[in-house]
């Protein structure tokens, strides 16, 4: 804390204090809609019209009342715009691993790994057991973007 030259602190204004999107490559952004719809349990906003050929969706996360959480200074839980591209989120880090490009918080980890593997989703790893940071698993989506979901 700095202090001025009347010696009270300085307020210090806050730059950062949040993320509001996610934006995620895919080759069609209807079809991936529907997945993220099915599998992650988002929902489309009405900014644009969910159909075959669109160029862009936003998706959000409705909380276990069906609302969305609206935008803030202190929004926790950013949306997905998913963009055509033919490009894919991920990195490999300096011991070779394929790096998530997020996680995902559930309150329910081996319900969701389940919904996955009935709906066919790549899983690329299975629910450690014991895992001090809590259980958590990796998975793709339909083009290949790495994606992790963890329950604290």
């Amino acid at each position: 804390m700095q202090i001025n030259e009347e010696g009270t602190p300085d307020i210090k204004l806050e730059d950062i204090t949040g993320i509001t999107c996610i934006y995620v490559p895919v080759n069609d952004v209807h079809e991936s809609t529907q997945w993220y719809q099915i599998n992650l349990g988002c929902e489309p906003t009405n900014h644009n019209l969910v159909k075959p050929g669109m160029k862009h969706s936003i998706l959000r996360f409705p909380d276990h009342n069906g609302k969305f959480q609206g935008a803030s200074l202190r929004s926790a839980v950013p949306a997905l715009f998913l963009v055509e591209s033919h490009d894919r989120l991920g990195f490999t880090n300096c011991d070779g691993n394929r790096t998530p490009v997020g996680c995902f918080i559930t309150p329910r980890i081996q319900e969701m790994y389940n919904r996955f593997k009935d709906n066919g989703v790549t899983i690329l790893s299975d629910i450690p057991v014991g895992r001090e940071f809590g259980p958590n698993f990796q998975f793709l989506d339909l083009d290949g973007n790495l994606w992790e979901i963890w329950q604290p």
